[in-house]
C-alpha cells in the first residue's frame, strides 16, 4: 500500500512560533574547509541558530542540506528558501550547506578529483564536529537535498548509516539508469553502455538500506506528481515497502522547482527535528 504523510500547515505553523525567539539573531557564515582527499578547500555556508551564542552549553543537531546539479554552497539560502537562516533558529539545528560541484556526491571511480563522499561523509562532518557543539553521533546528523543533492543524501546516508541517523530526498534522481546522457553523470562514471554494472553500482535505488548494527535510519522522501523523477521516486518507494524498511512517502502536486523545494523542506525539517527529540 503506498503510504503518504501529510501535515497541516496550522500544526507547522503552530510549533514554528513556539520556537522563535525574537531577541535573538541567527548568523550566516562562508566557511572554507580543507579536503585532503581532493587537495583543495571546498566552500560551505553554515548557519548557528539564533540561541547558539546565547546558551553556551547547549548541544545542536546538525542538517546537511546538499545542493542540485548547477547548484553551489548558497544555492538553498540564495534561491530555494531565502528564509533559511530563521528556519534554523526555529527548529534549533546547525544547518550545513557545501559545495558538491556536479559532483553527484560520489567518490568518482574515474576522476579522483571527485571524493565528495569522502568530503561530506568524513571530512565535513568531522570539521563540523570539532569547530562547533554538535550532537556529535549519528542521532544528532541528518542529510537531505533536492534533485541531485536528492540522491546524493540517500547515497551518503544508505552507506554510512553509522554518521547520518536520518535522511531525506526531495525531487530526488534516486535512479540514475533511465538518465544516461543527462547532468554529466557519464564524466563520473563513464558511459552506461560501457559500464552498466559501475552504473547498477552507483544509484541509490540498489542501496537499499538493510539492518545493521548502527540502527535503521529514519527516512523521508518527497517528490512531486509532475517531477520528471517521480516514476524513479515511486519504484524506490514500493523496494522500500518490499523490503519492510520504514519510512515516510510524500506526494502532491508539483514538478522539479524551486517553489516545490522550498515547500518540501518544511515538512523534511520536521521529521529530522523530531527524529532529533525522540525518547
Amino acid at each position: 500500500m503506498k503510504k503518504t504523510r501529510f501535515l497541516h500547515w496550522s500544526f507547522v505553523i503552530c510549533i514554528l512560533i513556539g520556537f522563535v525567539n525574537s531577541s535573538l539573531a541567527q548568523t550566516s557564515d562562508t566557511i572554507s574547509v580543507y579536503s585532503t582527499s581532493m587537495r583543495k578547500q571546498i566552500k560551505n555556508m553554515i548557519i548557528l541558530p539564533a540561541s547558539y551564542q546565547k546558551n553556551t552549553q547547549k548541544k545542536y543537531p546538525v542538517v546537511y542540506l546538499l545542493h542540485g546539479y548547477g547548484g553551489c554552497y548558497d544555492t538553498w539560502a540564495t534561491y530555494t528558501k531565502p528564509d533559511l537562516a530563521q528556519t534554523a533558529s526555529d527548529f534549533e539545528m546547525i544547518i550545513v550547506c557545501p559545495d558538491g560541484l556536479n559532483s553527484w556526491y560520489w567518490d568518482s571511480p574515474i576522476n579522483s578529483s571527485y571524493r565528495y563522499e569522502t568530503y561530506i561523509s568524513k571530512e565535513l562532518t568531522t570539521y563540523i564536529d570539532t569547530k562547533y557543539r554538535t550532537t556529535n553521533n549519528r542521532t544528532g546528523r541528518a542529510i537531505t537535498g533536492y534533485s541531485m543533492g536528492g540522491h546524493g543524501a540517500l547515497w551518503l546516508a544508505f552507506r554510512h548509516p553509522d554518521i547520518f541517523g536520518a535522511c531525506g530526498s526531495i525531487s530526488g534522481g534516486v535512479d540514475i539508469r533511465p538518465f544516461p546522457e543527462n547532468w554529466e553523470i557519464k564524466k563520473q562514471l563513464g558511459n552506461y553502455a560501457d559500464n552498466p554494472q559501475r552504473w547498477n553500482e552507483y544509484t541509490v535505488i540498489n542501496q537499499i538500506p538493510y539492518n545493521s548494527n548502527s540502527g535503521l535510519l529514519a527516512i523521508i522522501i518527497d517528490c512531486g506528481y509532475y517531477d520528471f523523477f517521480y516514476n524513479v521516486n515511486q519504484k524506490l518507494h514500493e523496494k522500500l515497502c518490499y523490503f519492510n524498511i520504514p519510512h515516510d512517502y510524500l506526494t502532491r502536486p508539483g514538478g522539479h522547482t524551486h517553489e516545490y523545494w522550498n515547500n518540501a523542506i518544511d515538512y523534511q525539517l520536521l521529521f529530522f527535528y523530531k527524529y532529533f527529540h525522540q525518547k
